[in-house]
């Protein structure tokens, strides 16, 4: 009998050992993985892949670092649902199963040579880590990047010391808010849309890349067209119920589009007539 051979290594399971566990805020840790098998995930910013635990259950989770030359990968994982609850109770040199990477990535094709206005609401800052840090390891390829963060308060915000960083780098404006005012916060207080009519950018050289709640894109979307950024220059990215990450159980589509196979990034002239989308 002929044997089956599988050509592509994102449809096989493969196990990967925790590295590294750091915990970011109160629900979300930050996991570094490496494969068992010593390959590479190859993966490309905004891609997710798989993570299945042996009689839990399987949870697509983005992946938040960007690609190197060491062969790990970093998850940013919120304890909310079965699967990532009990992955916050694995530690250093627990072993999981993994599958992917899947989906389109950030169209880096695209975004190089231009400006980049980067618009991260709350977890939506997880994947497109993988792409600021790209962009800053490959500074030269890229114009002005605006880096807009928004999130509830400064104890939910993620990744601290990347944050820092950007603060630091005099290539990238960088400007936070809170949803409501604290006490140890001088910074600004607001929804992240008021962020936006501040930047100084030019609309036919910027791409404008937004990930965050599901309720936050519209009103980001109005700002950056009153900003006179095109339609086909604003990319966005979903996260709705993906339960294969191939484009076959359908539990992600609407319409014609599979969040995991057709996305899930997409530019916002796309999907801006799709009811389900936005």
């Amino acid at each position: 009998m002929e044997k089956l051979v599988i050509e592509n290594s994102s449809y096989m399971v493969r196990q990967a050992k925790i590295l590294r566990v750091e915990q970011l805020t109160e629900k979300e840790k930050l996991f570094e993985l490496t494969l068992l098998s010593g390959q590479t995930l190859d993966h490309e910013p905004g891609q997710f892949i798989m993570v299945s635990l042996l009689g839990i259950g399987e949870s697509p989770i983005s992946i938040a670092s960007a690609p190197n030359g060491n062969g790990s990968v970093e998850l940013c994982v919120r304890a909310a649902g079965k699967v990532t609850t009990y992955l916050h109770t694995l530690r250093e040199g627990d072993e999981i199963n993994i599958r992917g990477p899947y989906g389109n990535g950030f169209p880096l094709r695209v975004l190089r040579g231009n400006d980049l206005l980067i618009i991260a609401g709350g977890l939506g800052i997880a994947p497109l880590r993988s792409l600021i840090n790209y962009v800053i390891d490959n500074r030269r390829d890229f114009g002005k990047m605006h880096l807009l963060l928004g999130c509830k308060s400064p104890q939910d915000m993620l990744f601290k010391n990347d944050v820092e960083r950007w603060i630091q780098r005099s290539d990238v404006h960088f400007a936070c808010t809170i949803d409501r005012a604290a006490p140890d916060w001088a910074g600004n207080v607001g929804v992240i849309t008021t962020l936006i009519p501040g930047v100084d950018i030019e609309p036919e050289r910027t791409v404008a890349v937004v990930v965050g709640p599901p309720v936050m894109y519209h009103f980001v979307i109005k700002e950056l067209l009153a900003k006179h950024i095109p339609e086909n220059r604003i990319v966005m990215s979903f996260e709705r119920h993906m339960k294969c990450g191939m484009g076959k159980c359908g539990r992600c589509q609407f319409q014609h589009l599979y969040c995991c196979k057709d996305g899930p990034v997409f530019f916002y002239d796309q999907i801006k007539n799709l009811s389900e989308a936005l």
